[in-house]
């Protein structure tokens, strides 16, 4: 996996742009939102080619609606094939998840049953997409806050069964599985356990809002100590691993997120540096 992993990155966020050009901070990459910059022109397409030059760049889709029983927007997906071609970004990403519904988006990242037939829906569609991409296509898991009776088997093993039927890759989120583990009260150790290491490709971390009797997955705060301990029991688990941190909302400064990440990066210098581990290369 050394290979493919870049090291630390950001989310590459609008009130950042200009102190990204500005200082060149000591971020390894950046994820882009895709649909921000699904567009002719503008002053994001400017800031994404200017901060392309300096920085490798991977997208992150929310609109693919992989889960989705409505056809696949085969218009987005060129569009955002054309992206791809003008970014050259190491890789694609969006979530396992449907949108919405006879075209309706609701801008919500909806969970699936975890059922054998949603499992050869959503990997036909991969493959479908992957085709079209011409390149795997990284899957992300949500945070969940209901689940459905007709599900019959544990949202990891959906997960992986998809994964790995689709030939695709993982863009695991830890924040979410911690978040979904205090919702739906499983072990967040055992969704860990039963990932395949050689299908994890990147890591989300994020901070989430706590209400005591549920957690909401907000990208508003600083990532919490449970969290951080849940990353560093999945690199023991995975070895390195490109990890970035995700903020959508109550933005700080570029420094303050910059500290925050070198979080991460110490806990896999403590990680990696007492544990030597090998790990297989999928995809």
């Amino acid at each position: 996996m050394t290979d493919h992993n870049l090291g630390f990155g950001l989310g590459l966020r609008t009130p950042h742009f200009q102190d990204v050009l500005n200082t060149q901070p000591d971020v390894d990459w950046f994820e882009i939102i895709s649909e921000n910059f699904m567009v002719a022109g503008g002053k994001p397409k400017y800031y994404l080619h200017a901060i392309r030059e300096r920085y490798p760049m991977v997208m992150h889709g929310v609109s693919m609606s992989i889960g989705s029983t409505e056809p696949l927007d085969n218009a987005y997906l060129q569009r955002l094939k054309q992206l791809a071609n003008e970014v050259q970004p190491e890789w694609i990403s969006d979530h396992l998840c449907w949108t919405g519904l006879d075209g309706i988006n609701s801008h919500d990242l909806l969970p699936m049953p975890y059922t054998e037939e949603a499992i050869n829906h959503i990997v036909e569609r991969i493959k479908q997409v992957q085709d079209t991409l011409g390149r795997p296509l990284l899957l992300e898991n949500v945070s969940s806050y209901i689940s459905y009776t007709d599900s019959v088997m544990s949202e990891w093993a959906f997960y992986n069964e998809i994964v790995e039927r689709a030939d695709c890759l993982m863009l695991l989120d830890i924040n979410n599985i911690y978040v979904s583990s205090r919702n739906h009260y499983f072990d967040a150790q055992d969704y860990l356990d039963s990932v395949n290491p050689a299908r994890v490709r990147q890591i989300h971390l994020a901070g989430h809002s706590d209400y005591g009797t549920h957690v909401i997955d907000t990208h508003d705060h600083d990532v919490c100590d449970p969290v951080w301990q849940l990353y560093r029991q999945a690199l023991q688990r995975f070895g390195p691993v490109s990890t970035m941190i995700e903020r959508d909302d109550n933005i700080p400064p570029l420094t303050q997120l910059i500290d925050e990440l070198n979080i991460a990066r110490q806990i896999a210098a403590e990680v990696h540096s007492s544990k030597p581990l090998i790990r297989e290369v999928a995809g």
